[in-house]
């Protein structure tokens, strides 16, 4: 029996270590948070039953007397050590203990291991982050920019107070619990690709604590303008704090960290303060912090020349001057789902806006969200419109989530994918929709809006476009609703220059829509995900190509004295041309240059892990623009800049 037991509790423990191991680093399956417990209590049921006799020990081989004699003499230090090591390397490694010792060790490494578990599932429930202090940029426009300012109040009781945005007008923002001390607000009469900074301060316009040094923001130029575009800007998905895990590090999240690395390589970081400062939290007599009167001050009084260094440039480096987050932004079900309530996704967002790593971008960078899969239950809309949804820009449709916006002569189309869908298998598959009949005429009215006004058109889904990942992606993917998806390509093919942006798959995937027509344009995917979670070590889901093909003629030269033949060949109408699938933190890069309208150019490039994995450069189809009717055409920069010597600068008017 105690044998038995020894190796049954050695088969749990290991089963134990192996599946937290694929819980904590790998993949954290919902399932193995049952899992990992169970095992680990059937190996603390076993270590009274094998405690109870010495465990096996070695039998003598039959040797001369003479050999066996030696064994009774003492053997030397130098040749007892090693092997013993040996010995108890293996013995901690299967859980096979033979001593006191190595029991004590083993059993003290799988109890440091249930911790460690234990910690990773409930640190997103006791971590409230309650305190979180912070604002952020969202949509940006030539003459206007979004900020969503929180701001809780450190009062016993408080119930509410109102945050004043001081520019030129001064709108009122409420907060209070009921919108977790959290408010969004446009500032407006900004001028075109320009420079501005923005400060909290108090109805007295003392600074308050937070943010340390301004926030410093540029407007996006006037889209009615025909100079063309170059920028970048950045596209990822699915995060998740801490994840692979580690001890200690619950507030971090290594993909902003590495992609703070790579877009501001020559800046110094500075962490800032995770809330509000205890010695502002705790003086509550004093006059700044007057919990109905806490005001927010927004001054842009730094010159163009002066904030060069928001967006790092280089001679070879253009600025990056937006990030699109493509969904699962929080994960509310993963590794366990800790109710569908308000309380319980306001937390979840509130966590992530406290981490050290994400304050690097938001603090910095605009960022348009979307979202999907792990965030769009009963009471999550509340919270991720509050956070996430409010910095956006406005729908044409109030109420939506979809929307689009411009920069310059670069048009984007900002799809849900989630709120408007039918289910799988509802109905005849030519009744499905992904979109919904007000949004997907919304899709067609844009696309009929930017074809000939836009040089580059991006569409922004959650989920993949292509139908070539398989398994549960043949059901929450655009595979789902071919129908759909054939009539939407079908006009996607019509339009030059038109990419789809997705992420979910934590995985990188450029996929190849070709059309039926010859003449038509060729529509690109590229899906990118995760920017700080797990990704598949083994499987693969990806199918390189479709059963489907459309036809295609080129030229054969058979020798020279002929003339070249026709040759009609067959090509797959969807298929993947590159394949990056491994890797916890992804994310693209896309610089847009249409400078120069007849050779408008886009180049990809693929981060993962912090190192550049994959550049594509594209050449786009010249798109003759419509002519320009902007009131900012007509003023020369000559003019702009008399007005700056003058001190009439745009950026100072507030």
């Amino acid at each position: 029996m105690t044998l038995t037991a020894l190796y049954i509790g050695a088969v749990c423990s290991s089963l134990f270590r192996l599946s937290t191991y694929v819980f904590l680093r790998l993949i954290p399956i919902r399932w193995l948070k049952y899992v990992v417990p169970g095992l680990y209590l059937a190996y603390l049921t076993t270590i009274p039953l094998a405690s109870r006799s010495p465990p096996p020990t070695r039998e003598k081989e039959d040797r001369p007397i003479s050999d066996a004699a030696k064994d009774d003499e003492p053997p030397t230090r130098a040749e007892e050590l090693p092997n013993r090591n040996q010995d108890i390397f293996w013995e901690l490694l299967f859980s096979l203990p033979t001593t006191r010792l190595t029991s004590v060790v083993t059993w003290s490494i799988n109890t440091l291991l249930i911790l460690l578990a234990a910690d990773f599932v409930f640190t997103p429930l006791f971590d409230s982050a309650t305190d979180v202090t912070f604002t952020r940029l969202g949509a940006v426009y030539p003459d206007a920019v979004k900020v969503t300012v929180r701001y809780p109040l450190f009062e016993d009781g408080a119930t509410e107070h109102y945050v004043r945005v001081q520019w030129r007008t001064v709108p009122i923002l409420h907060l209070g619990p009921e919108s977790d001390w959290t408010n969004t607000t446009k500032l407006t009469k900004l001028w075109p690709s320009t420079e501005y900074e923005y400060t909290l301060a108090n109805i007295e316009r003392r600074i308050l604590p937070y943010p340390i040094s301004p926030i410093r923001f540029r407007t996006f130029p006037d889209s009615r303008l025909l100079t063309g575009s170059h920028f970048r800007f950045v596209a990822s998905s699915c995060l998740k704090p801490n994840f692979p895990y580690a001890p200690f590090q619950n507030r971090r999240i290594k993909g902003f960290d590495l992609l703070a690395d790579y877009l501001f390589p020559e800046s110094a970081l500075v962490d800032t303060p995770e809330a509000v400062p205890d010695s502002v939290a705790s003086d509550n007599s004093t006059e700044s912090l007057n919990p109905l009167k806490i005001n927010v001050d927004i001054h842009a009084n730094l010159s163009v020349s002066a904030v060069q260094d928001v967006i790092p440039a280089t001679e070879h480096a253009v600025p990056t001057e937006f990030m699109l987050f493509l969904g699962d932004f929080v994960y509310a079900d993963v590794p366990t789902y800790h109710g569908d309530s308000t309380h319980a996704y306001r937390r979840l967002y509130r966590r992530n806006y406290n981490s050290p790593s994400f304050r690097k971008i938001y603090e910095r960078l605009p960022i348009i969200h979307t979202y999907d899969d792990h965030e769009p239950f009963l009471n999550a809309d509340d919270a991720f419109r509050i956070y996430n949804g409010g910095g956006n820009y406005d729908s044409h449709t109030p109420g939506e989530h979809y929307h689009d916006f411009r920069y310059g002569d670069v048009a984007f189309f900002v799809m849900d994918t989630r709120r408007h869908r039918s289910g799988p298998f509802d109905g005849e598959a030519a009744t499905r929709t992904m979109l919904g009949d007000a949004q997907l005429s919304a899709l067609y009215e844009w696309l009929g809006k930017v074809n000939q006004t836009a040089t580059f058109k991006f569409i922004v889904t959650s989920v993949p476009f292509t139908s070539l990942w398989t398994h549960d992606a043949q059901t929450d993917s655009w595979a789902a609703f071919d129908s759909e998806k054939a009539s939407l390509l079908s006009a996607l093919h019509t339009v030059p220059n038109v990419f789809l942006l997705s992420g979910d798959r934590h995985e990188f995937a450029a996929i190849e829509f070709n059309p039926v027509n010859e003449g038509a344009h060729v529509v690109h995917e590229f899906s990118t995900s995760p920017l700080s979670m797990f990704y598949v070590p083994l499987v693969r889901t990806l199918r390189v190509a479709s059963e489907a093909v459309v036809r295609r003629t080129r030229l054969h030269i058979v020798d020279e004295e002929n003339p070249p033949e026709e040759v009609v060949e067959e090509v797959p109408a969807e298929r993947v041309f590159k394949y990056l699938p491994i890797g916890n933190y992804k994310w693209s890069t896309f610089e847009i240059d249409t400078r120069n309208p007849e050779h408008p150019k886009l180049n990809l490039e693929v981060v993962i892990d912090g190192k550049v994995a994959y550049n594509l450069p594209i050449s786009g189809t010249p798109v003759k623009l419509r002519s320009s009717t902007a009131l900012g055409s007509m003023v020369s920069d000559s003019f702009k800049e008399i007005l700056d010597r003058v001190g009439l600068s745009p950026n100072r008017w507030f």
